[in-house]
């Protein structure tokens, strides 16, 4: 073969790889993909003054606001094009309904199945009342119920639509995870808040883990970063909006980063109180405490993650004790603790006596997602650290657990709670206005049900040896 035509064969076989090349660059079937993710927020903060959500003792709407409150997404794709959508919320917490409509409306308008979406609340105690969540204990009349109604209508719709931009903006984008730690939770069951400045041994359970996603560009730079804590939002008890601690922690991280989006989800901290408590500048603390924790685990080695999602779903009926009959709800309608107590039986007692049906379980809502190798488990309602505890024994001290996802129905107290008794035991049912409390086989049944799904989701057991 000529000289001339050995040049014109490597030409045309370079032209033929540049064509390949090309082709392969532009093509998610032929290319080897990587993670994409998107983010997107959206103002949440009532348009007019509101009641607040979380404490009974409020006896007048909000008078303002600390500062905004906000839902946020991330969308997450992997490399075969399955995505995940983490909703974050400056809220006491989303109820069945208002969580039902929302994640119904994602999947028509986005094709995301119920385990592809996990709604977390914050659960701070200084944003609006939503839905008809915790009924019992709020004092307002017929012209705050309608801008209760109002809000949460528009909110539905908000968070809709957030979950759409955020996937619209879904980029290239690699993913890493770890857990820090911070330490200013304490166990609101175990320890006396009014002798705390005395106390020197804080008794526990506790899990004091932070844990934390970082997403970044392929040219390394920040663009989001999800986190946690386990711990209640109650630092602050006024009569204006905020975002509690969690709020302060996002600031704190969006000024130290700019152009990247704070996300917080609430962790199992229902039995667990920022202590001491009760002034902006402590909410203030707690929230730099918490972002110097994340800045940390952000500057140090983090494990990267494969460009890979699982996910599973199930609602698994939750038992309720036995319910109290007419006489034992007479007898706490009339001479019981006054306040919420009271309106409770005396509207379960109503219940009895016109024939209407009380529920005897419930469906509580359960996710597992595999982001990678990293676990992540999403439970509904006020998730006591028990769980936390127990579930990292049997998936390893790196799987991350979020309560209040999906929805926020009362506590989910673990066996030991339910046992002791108290607030979150007995007490809390009649807060949230379900019929009685839990069954003594909770805790089992949905620690099961994790099991089921995590199987299902291809997560191994990795049980801790102590």
């Amino acid at each position: 073969m000529s000289t001339h035509h050995t040049f014109q064969l490597k030409k045309l076989k370079a032209g033929f790889f540049c064509l390949f090349l090309l082709i392969y660059l532009n093509c998610p079937a032929l290319a080897q993909r990587g993670w994409k993710a998107g983010t997107a927020r959206v103002n949440i903060t009532p348009s007019t003054n509101m009641w607040m959500a979380g404490f009974a003792s409020r006896t007048k709407p909000a008078e303002g606001k600390m500062h905004d409150l906000w839902a946020k997404a991330l969308a997450m794709e992997d490399a075969q094009g399955k995505r995940v959508l983490l909703i974050t919320s400056d809220l006491l917490g989303f109820p069945k309904s208002v969580s039902d409509r929302i994640r119904n409306a994602i999947q028509t308008k986005y094709k995301l199945q119920r385990s592809q979406v996990m709604l977390n609340s914050s659960h701070t105690h200084s944003g609006p009342v939503i839905g008809n969540a915790l009924s019992d204990i709020y004092l307002f009349g017929a012209d705050q119920a309608k801008l209760v109604e109002q809000y949460s209508s528009e909110l539905e719709a908000k968070v809709t639509d957030l979950a759409g931009k955020a996937l619209a903006d879904l980029e290239p984008a690699e993913l890493f995870v770890q857990n820090g730690v911070t330490r200013f939770q304490v166990n609101r069951r175990n320890n006396n808040a009014g002798l705390l400045p005395w106390v020197s041994d804080l008794n526990g359970p506790n899990d004091y883990a932070v844990p934390v996603i970082k997403v970044q560009t392929p040219k390394g730079k920040l663009k989001a970063v999800a986190f946690g804590y386990a711990c209640h939002p109650t630092v602050l008890s006024g009569n204006l909006y905020s975002a509690d601690y969690p709020g302060f922690a996002m600031l704190e991280l969006e000024k130290t980063y700019p152009g990247a989006t704070a996300l917080f989800f609430q962790g199992a901290g229902a039995d667990q109180n920022p202590l001491p408590r009760g002034t902006e500048a402590l909410a203030k603390q707690y929230g730099k405490e918490l972002a110097a924790a994340v800045e940390r685990v952000l500057e140090e080695d983090m494990k990267k993650l494969a460009p890979t999602i699982t996910t599973a779903y199930a609602e698994v009926r939750l038992p309720f004790t036995n319910l109290p009959d007419e006489a034992k709800l007479t007898q706490l309608a009339t001479n019981g603790v006054e306040g919420y107590p009271r309106r409770w039986a005396a509207r379960m007692l109503a219940k009895v006596k016109n024939n209407e049906p009380r529920d005897k379980d419930y469906p509580y809502p359960v996710e597992v997602w595999k982001l990678g190798d990293q676990p992540v488990i999403g439970l509904g309602g006020e998730l006591v650290v028990d769980y936390s505890i127990r579930l990292k024994e049997i998936f390893g001290l790196d799987a991350f657990v979020m309560g209040y996802c999906n929805d926020v129905m009362s506590y989910i107290p673990s066996s030991r709670i339910l046992r002791e008794g108290g607030y979150e035991g007995n007490m809390a049912c009649m807060v949230y206005g379900l019929p009685t409390a839990w069954s003594p086989e909770t805790e089992t049944i949905i620690l099961q049900e994790v099991i089921k799904l995590a199987k299902e989701a291809q997560i191994p057991l990795r049980p801790v040896v102590l």
